[in-house]
């Protein structure tokens, strides 16, 4: 297993990138001027994008596992991964996510205590209601690990 980081072209994994934040606009957002990696196990498994959001906090802007190669430690590897390069360079590492029960608790597990929300965050920036889970979407949670 292989976690390679992405200079350009990174909307080449364009269908992963959708699939932890399915509108294309909002990940333009923050692609350019994110690090991008691709954890490479035979083939291209999973990839996330982490961006400098000032006062010693690095953000996962977004992490997805393709959908056959869920469950098997993808996207665990690439917290790991993220928590040895970056620890002593940043304090913490942060997530915003959905509040929901495939998400939130898949982060506690990695480590992550909640920290705050950011109300109608789904609502407020998306073209279209975001459903996961059967639940719509509206809060941004915020998930915090210190480095």
């Amino acid at each position: 297993m292989r976690i390679i980081e992405v200079k350009e072209n990174k909307k080449r994994y364009i269908d992963l990138l959708l699939l932890a934040d399915e509108q294309e606009s909002m990940i333009d957002r923050y692609l350019e001027r994110g690090r991008m990696y691709i954890i490479d196990d035979g083939g291209i498994k999973g990839e996330c994008v982490v961006t400098d959001e000032g006062e010693g906090i690095l953000e996962i802007k977004n992490i997805a596992t393709h959908p056959d190669h869920r469950t098997k430690g993808y996207a665990r590897a690439l917290i790991d991964f993220l928590v040895r390069e970056y620890s002593g360079v940043y304090s913490v590492l942060q997530v915003g996510t959905g509040d929901s029960p495939a998400t939130v608790p898949f982060y506690e597990k990695c480590g992550f205590i909640p920290s705050h929300k950011v109300k109608n965050f789904f609502t407020d920036n998306y073209d279209h209601p975001i459903y996961e889970c059967g639940a719509q979407l509206i809060d941004m949670i915020y998930l915090t690990k210190k480095l």
